[in-house]
């Protein structure tokens, strides 16, 4: 069955502890690492493969936390991950995904460091504040992204909040940079309104709207819009269920099912769960449909409140 949405695979993650030890194995064995035998490099070609097997649409490659103190170190390792992945992808295109202009820039340059044929790459993410560094780049190396939306400005939302609005107005930002002066194609346009753990999606005070809601109104918001009708929009769906007791799974895939009815129609997701294909628990569904709809009324925070005590309740594991 075809997936309905666009999945990007986040499996070559440095944040995932298994991973990131695998890549540290690997990074240590020296110069020749990434083209001699080894277990580890069996292991991060498995994992390529896998998300291809599985049906990926972009393999994601995340090493920011090799690069916290020396950027340098995460630049090299990209380099070697975008050839790997070229090499083993099948051609399923990489996800360069970063918060570092520079390793976004090196991979980006890289992907297309071949003579052989090579499939219009992802670059996550761009935000407003740094678009005019990554942007240019369209002029030689042809490429889409995903844009963030965050600011750097002062919120002005309920009790300093963004607010939808405000996150549209970034999404006009970029838009209209990236296809005036850039020359993007609004399909190669993705936008991430970003996920919020259901877990503490839970106003501090009176009037103020839910993370969640925010986030899939801006998202239909951006679908309805007729000028963005081909543009893309985008959730790191793994982490509406951080910090959760259980069913985390579950979770993930009501999140990312509800939040297609708003419009979404991509996702930064584990392929080897299968979202999209899937059909999400009815209860589930419900829990998810409740933070969607936090606008701030007491009512609507009541209702949340109570089904995920409800939900933490049975999740609970039994005294041994």
């Amino acid at each position: 069955m075809k997936n309905s949405i666009i999945t990007i695979g986040e499996s070559i993650h440095a944040s995932i502890p298994r991973t990131a030890k695998v890549m540290k194995e690997l990074v240590e064995l020296g110069p020749d690492a990434y083209s001699s035998a080894s277990e580890p490099l069996e292991h991060i070609k498995a994992l390529i493969e896998s998300q291809v097997s599985d049906g990926a649409d972009y393999i994601a490659v995340n090493l920011d936390a090799f690069g916290e103190d020396d950027a340098k170190i995460a630049i090299a390792m990209m380099l070697e991950y975008v050839r790997i992945v070229r090499k083993w992808s099948n051609g399923v295109p990489i996800c360069i995904d970063s918060s570092n202009n520079d390793i976004l820039t090196a991979g980006l340059k890289e992907w297309y460091n071949t003579n052989e044929k090579v499939s219009q790459p992802l670059i996550n993410s761009i935000k407003v504040y740094t678009m005019d560094k990554i942007l240019p780049l369209k002029k030689d190396f042809d490429y889409s992204f995903i844009g963030l939306l965050v600011s750097e400005d002062k919120p002005t939302g309920p009790a300093g909040s963004h607010s939808v609005d405000e996150l549209f107005s970034l999404v006009m930002q970029i838009f209209d940079k990236a296809v005036d002066k850039y020359r993007f194609k609004p399909q190669q346009i993705f936008f991430d309104s970003t996920v919020f753990p259901l877990a503490i999606d839970m106003p501090m005070q009176p009037g103020v709207p839910g993370y969640t809601y925010r986030a899939f109104e801006t998202i239909k918001k951006i679908k309805t819009d007729p000028k963005m009708k081909a543009a893309h929009c985008s959730l790191g769906i793994s982490n509406c269920a951080r910090d959760l007791p259980g069913r985390k799974i579950g979770v993930c895939r009501a999140y990312l099912a509800k939040a297609m009815e708003y419009g979404l129609d991509a996702a930064i997701v584990n392929v080897a769960h299968h979202y999209g294909t899937v059909p999400a628990d009815p209860e589930l569904l419900e829990l998810v449909d409740a933070y969607a709809k936090m606008d701030g009324s007491p009512e609507k925070q009541n209702t949340a409140m109570t089904l995920m005590s409800k939900f933490c309740q049975l999740c609970r594991k039994p005294a041994t």
